[in-house]
């Protein structure tokens, strides 16, 4: 072996062991990014299941007080029964914002009843929803701020160069087009 070719060897190993270096290290900062986002999600999916269980508490509290609101009462339970966690997660955020607006509307509803103003039940219920509304709201922009961080891995160099090889795709921003907010429909399950 010549000392030329033993010189192109050695620089052909150099380039291969740097080029895997990058695809590995690559590979794995995008999993890394990509287990964030699953982590973030289950953390938003958590509040909002949270919120679901004290739904029907909040409507059975306020149902036989509110027999002129029954439109908002049962605008929250329809919106309650129509999340499901398998959806994929801008439909699941569709109905998230929505049921947000529901339940603002059925607060500001409940403000003109004077007995349930005062009903411990219906302030207790109001203040866990209330409280659950701000933990979804600081977990979604948790989950976009790790949805970003992704994007952008997987835009830039080298990442761009290699997700077509390992399927890297952008993920969703849980967020919903105003013509989304009015979608979910569903049964009026029992409340």
């Amino acid at each position: 072996m010549t000392p030329s070719t033993a010189a192109a060897l050695f620089a052909i190993v150099v380039v291969a062991v740097v080029i895997g270096f990058l695809v590995i290290t690559t590979y794995n900062a995008t999993v890394a990014a990509k287990l964030r986002i699953a982590k973030a999600w289950a953390n938003v999916d958590v509040a909002l299941k949270q919120r679901y269980d004290q739904l029907p508490n909040l409507v059975a509290a306020v149902r036989g007080v509110m027999a002129f609101e029954q439109d908002t009462l049962e605008r929250v339970a329809e919106l309650r029964a129509a999340y499901s966690d398998r959806d994929p997660i801008p439909r699941q955020a569709a109905t998230s914002e929505a049921t947000s607006a529901a339940v603002r509307s059925l607060f500001a509803v409940v403000e003109s009843y004077p007995e349930l103003r005062s009903a411990e039940n219906v302030i207790a219920l109001q203040e866990e929803i209330s409280r659950l509304e701000d933990v979804i709201a600081d977990r979604r922009e948790l989950y976009n701020d790790q949805v970003f961080r992704y994007n952008t891995r997987i835009g830039q160099v080298p990442a761009n160069l290699v997700a077509g090889l390992f399927d890297w795709t952008p993920a969703p921003f849980f967020k919903a087009d105003d013509d989304e907010r009015e979608r979910p429909a569903a049964e009026l399950g029992a409340a």
